[in-house]
């Protein structure tokens, strides 16, 4: 496949080591530095574009990308409230279209252990959760969005919680998401269930920006011959 890298930061040329190592060929990066090089001409001439750029920008790309009839494999984060009009979009425009908090094949796993732990513990109602996520201080936004994605399957399951926030507090109707930023540090999640009796507590921690840049490629390798809106669940029936 020709691809193209919408955010060429250390994600980027992570994600480009390995497009090579599987025989892909990598025709544009695109960076803050050369954006104006990011058009919808020098999109029809490639296969599939990952986008990994900023908050900011990634709805931009994202336009640019369906306009260009280009499939788009999402891993930016921060933008979830424009989810909806996204989707009207790719629908119109007939485009194929793959977003995720997060492209790791173990973090995917890890998020198919939590929905079944939150359903298990639903009706547990002596048990409090919390989520404690810990990322590089250069991670834009705050918190995660896979601790977001724990925190929605949580609260689906949990009538006890009407929403997340990002700070501890009092209030038992709120789920707590405990953000860290450390320097060198690729990922960890945590989730806990604590009682006056025990803890129960499941944990993903990545060991380096590997494992995200391949779950990038297997999900633009997907979606490179296909229509519609994916996600990586999709990814990893195949």
């Amino acid at each position: 496949m020709k691809i193209a890298l919408l955010g060429y930061g250390k994600m980027g040329k992570s994600i480009e080591i390995i497009a090579l190592e599987r025989g892909h060929e990598v025709v544009l990066k695109i960076s803050s530095s050369n954006i104006s090089d990011l058009t919808k001409e020098s999109l029809q001439k490639i296969d599939v574009a990952i986008e990994f750029s900023t908050p900011e920008q990634v709805l931009t790309n994202i336009k640019l990308c369906l306009q260009a009839g280009t499939p788009v494999a999402v891993g930016t984060t921060g933008w979830s409230d424009s989810k909806e009009l996204v989707y009207e979009q790719v629908k119109k425009s007939n485009g194929s279209f793959l977003s995720t908090s997060n492209f790791s094949v173990g973090v995917n796993i890890f998020f198919e252990i939590n929905r079944r732990l939150a359903e298990l513990m639903g009706n547990h109602k002596s048990y409090t959760s919390e989520i404690q996520e810990i990322h590089h201080t250069e991670k834009l936004d705050s918190p995660s969005g896979t601790a977001i994605t724990l925190a929605d399957e949580i609260i689906k399951s949990n009538d006890s919680y009407s929403h997340w926030e990002n700070e501890a507090n009092d209030n038992m109707k709120v789920l707590e998401i405990i953000s860290h930023r450390e320097s060198g540090v690729s990922g960890t999640h945590t989730v806990t269930y604590d009682s006056d009796i025990d803890r129960i507590s499941i944990k993903h921690e990545a060991k380096n920006r590997k494992g995200f840049a391949l779950g990038a490629l297997l999900a633009a390798e997907y979606i490179y011959t296909k229509k519609g809106i994916f996600t990586m669940q999709d990814v990893l029936k195949n």
